[in-house]
């Protein structure tokens, strides 16, 4: 377990199973994932996986070109209107190339584990 500072200020306990997860036995019916659980999957199911991805209450559009993006947000826009969903401008990014999307950094190439986050676990 380690303790990683939020930037809040606060502190969040955290816990790597990646080693145990390996280790475990599958299971034959597994659950559906979380992200396909929820109401998100309900006000996006034509954009997930096509123009966006989406976790509980994250979401991140992806598109290959500027113009494109422009187009997949306009969508995005007309369905968080049209469900009267709100944003949070704090947690709004818009127009890069890549980022952090929850634990790790999302770039053109694809998803790669967030080095700040790894940090700890490696100084271990």
């Amino acid at each position: 377990m380690v303790l990683v500072k939020k930037s809040s200020g606060k502190w969040r306990m955290c816990v790597g199973y990646t080693d145990l997860n390996k280790a475990c036995p599958k299971d034959s019916y597994p659950l559906p994932s979380i992200d396909r659980l929820g109401l998100m999957d309900k006000v996006f199911h034509q954009q997930i996986e096509r123009n966006m991805e989406v976790y509980v209450d994250d979401m991140v559009v992806k598109t290959t070109s500027v113009d494109g993006h422009a187009a997949n947000l306009a969508e995005v826009f007309s369905q968080i209107r049209r469900h009267n969903m709100c944003l949070n401008p704090e947690k709004c990014v818009f127009g890069v190339q890549g980022g952090k999307f929850l634990r790790f950094m999302i770039t053109n190439k694809g998803i790669e584990a967030n080095p700040e986050k790894c940090k700890a676990i490696i100084q271990m």
